[in-house]
């Protein structure tokens, strides 16, 4: 082993901060972009698809890449297509260069997410499930940590400087990447697209991907809508709003501290059961009440429902595609995003015909999808295909 684990680690949480960043920018400056462009619920909702598909993109290409290079470069290259992306988003007054901007960000997020968790998977020889929960605590700070600093700053700053200093902030992971020594390449001697088409043809990895499908799509729904949803639902100024989201941030963040700890006692798929059913609970209050400190806790609920899904799915991947993990997070990266892609977009097409309230049932339902797939999963794994 010719690298540091603890400092690769440390790179892996670093790009899984930033990724934490990105999800979270658009969801935060939503409310200020809709009152600076006078955009409609559909016009917003365009900003999400084009965020997404850079991902697709940059989850497409960042497995057979690292397989055949490492992660040094692409980690660098993809934190400075954020950084660029996001000095767009903070200065630029035409919506179409913000467009742009915004598939840039995501673009560079698809390389970072799927790249830091595959990293972790392959360093991580024991405990893939727990060690991938602890890499999503970071994504939980810097998810948390944007819409709280918004939610607090945006009284005393606008979110032009605010968006411009958070691009900045990525200096500090391109400068650790650089300085650091990476696992070397799975694959020296070219890419890996024959044994990558293989994988497409492997049915239990499909359903990993398909149930990441549904959880992608509603994490992203969840974290672009609900600043809006607060301020439109329940009549909350947009600062307030903004502040709100983080908590769902905050309680997803916090179950993924637990969760290594409860997967020393509980079998993954019961436990993953487990907080399937609390996101179920926190989705319907969410939609049914009208009272602020219930919608919190609706959303709470729901975000700490979220958190086991990624880390024990990836976990799954990981331990049964070893030789190539970067390309087989590919395949399954590419569903989610698939469906963060299509299901914030729709949430935007519902709720401006009929409201954010009946947009979010999508919520639910996806869980209650989830929960049959997992069920269809445990069901290959018995009868052992």
């Amino acid at each position: 082993m010719n690298y540091n684990r603890k400092y690769v680690f440390a790179a892996a949480c670093l790009a899984m901060l930033v990724f934490g960043i990105v999800m979270t920018i658009l969801g935060s400056v939503l409310p200020s972009l809709i009152v600076k462009f006078g955009l409609d619920k559909v016009d917003a909702g365009s900003l999400f698809p084009l965020m997404t598909v850079g991902m697709l993109i940059g989850s497409l290409f960042f497995g057979p890449v690292v397989d055949r290079y490492g992660y040094k470069i692409p980690f660098i290259l993809s934190c400075a297509l954020i950084l660029a992306g996001l000095e767009v988003l903070a200065f630029e007054n035409q919506l179409s260069i913000m467009r742009l901007a915004m598939f840039l960000v995501g673009l560079g997020g698809g390389v970072v997410n799927g790249g830091s968790n595959a990293l972790v998977a392959d360093i991580a020889e024991e405990d893939r499930g727990a060690k991938l929960s602890l890499l999503g605590v970071f994504f939980g700070i810097g998810a948390f940590g944007i819409p709280m600093s918004l939610g607090v700053l945006l009284g005393y700053f606008d979110y032009t400087t605010l968006i411009a200093v958070i691009g900045w902030t990525l200096l500090i992971p391109i400068l650790f990447f650089l300085f650091i020594r990476f696992p070397a390449p799975k694959q020296m001697q070219g890419f890996p697209l024959k044994e990558g088409l293989k994988l497409i043809k492997e049915v239990p990895l499909l359903l990993f991907g398909l149930i990441l499908f549904f959880e992608s799509g509603m994490e992203i729904t969840v974290g672009g809508w609900t600043s809006t949803f607060f301020s439109e639902e329940l009549m909350i100024d947009t600062s307030r709003a903004v502040f709100y989201l983080s908590f769902y941030w905050l309680a997803l963040m916090a179950a993924r501290i637990i969760i290594p700890k409860l997967l020393k006692t509980m079998q993954a798929d019961r436990l993953l059961r487990g907080f399937i059913f609390l996101a179920i609970a926190g989705s319907l209050l969410l939609i049914f009440t009208r009272n602020l400190g219930l919608a919190l806790a609706g959303v709470m609920l729901i975000g700490f429902g979220f958190a086991a899904v990624f880390p024990v799915i990836l976990g799954l991947v990981g331990d049964r595609y070893p030789h190539l993990s970067g390309t087989a997070f590919s395949v399954v990266f590419v569903m989610a995003l698939t469906g963060g892609s299509l299901m914030p977009y729709l949430s935007g097409l519902v709720g401006n015909s009929h409201g954010l309230r009946m947009a979010f049932i999508i919520v639910p339902v996806s869980l209650v999808i989830m929960l049959g797939l997992l069920s269809v999963v445990q069901r290959r794994n018995q009868a052992g295909s």
